[in-house]
C-alpha cells in the first residue's frame, strides 16, 4: 500500500484509492490484503500496542481500482454496516466499455444467478430460481474513437453485477475476459473504477463525499482531458 493513496482518515474511519491488483481481504492466493497493509500502516504511525483493529465495510475485485471504505473501530464497522444495509451508501463508479451502449442514460434491472466454480454472474432479464435482483443506473460520459465512459450508480450491491449487467446489454467492460472482452489489458486490470462514495459519517453525523482519481494509465488520462 501507498499512505498517498488515502483519501480519508480520522478515528473512525480510513478511506483508500485501491490499485488494480490489489486485493482488499485475505484469499486464497495467500497474497497480503489491504486489510493488513493498512493495519501495518495505523501500528506504525499511531505507536499502538497489541493488536489493530479494521474492519472491510464493502470490497472491490482483484482488478478493480477505486474507493474501499475500512472502519478503525466496531462501532463505526457496525453502523457502515447498516448504512450499506439500508442502500445509504452511495458508490459512483467510472467505467471503459468497448460498444457503445443502447441508450444514452438507462436504469438496468437484471436478475443474477452466482456460479460458485466459475466465480462469475449471469444476468438475466427475467427471474430464474435462485437469482437476486441487480438495480444500477449509467450514463454514458464521454467517447473516444474506440471506447466509451460510463458512469454508473450502483443501487444494489451484488456479485460481479457491474460487469455482469454491462456484458448483458452487449457492452462488455475493456480489459474483462470473464465478461466478454476481446482482450485482457497488459497489467491484468480492468477499466472499472469505484470513482466515489457519499455518505453520513458514522459518528459525526456529517456529509463525507470522497472522490478517487483513476490509474495513471493512457486511456484514463485521455478521458480526464476530456470534460466528464
Amino acid at each position: 500500500m501507498r499512505d498517498d493513496r488515502i483519501l480519508f482518515e480520522d478515528n473512525h474511519l480510513l478511506i483508500y484509492n485501491k490499485e488494480p491488483g490489489d486485493i482488499v481481504q485475505g484469499d486464497k492466493t495467500g497474497d497480503e490484503p489491504l486489510s493488513e497493509q493498512l493495519k501495518t500502516y495505523i501500528k506504525e504511525k499511531y505507536s499502538k500496542p497489541g493488536a489493530v483493529f479494521l474492519g472491510v465495510v464493502h470490497r472491490l475485485d482483484r482488478p478493480v481500482s477505486g474507493v474501499v471504505i475500512f472502519a478503525r473501530t466496531s462501532k463505526a464497522l457496525s453502523r457502515l454496516n447498516q448504512l450499506l444495509k439500508l442502500g445509504e451508501i452511495r458508490k459512483t463508479y467510472w467505467v471503459v466499455v468497448i460498444h457503445p451502449p443502447p441508450k444514452e442514460r438507462d436504469h438496468l434491472v437484471h436478475h443474477l444467478v452466482r456460479n460458485e466454480k466459475q466465480n462469475k454472474s449471469y444476468a438475466h432479464s427475467t427471474f430464474v430460481p435462485g437469482s437476486k435482483n441487480a438495480e444500477l443506473i449509467y450514463e454514458m460520459k464521454s467517447a473516444t474513437d474506440r471506447y466509451y465512459l460510463l458512469e454508473i450508480n450502483l443501487l444494489t450491491g451484488r456479485h460481479h453485477q457491474i460487469r455482469a449487467q454491462l456484458a448483458g446489454i452487449g457492452c462488455p467492460i475493456k480489459g474483462d475476459l470473464k465478461y466478454g472482452a476481446p482482450r485482457s489489458n497488459p497489467d491484468g486490470s480492468i477499466h472499472l473504477h469505484a470513482r466515489s462514495v457519499e455518505l453520513i459519517h458514522p459518528v459525526r453525523q456529517e456529509v463525507l463525499q470522497v472522490v478517487a482519481a483513476p490509474p495513471d494509465e493512457v486511456l484514463w488520462n485521455q478521458f480526464l482531458t476530456i470534460d466528464v
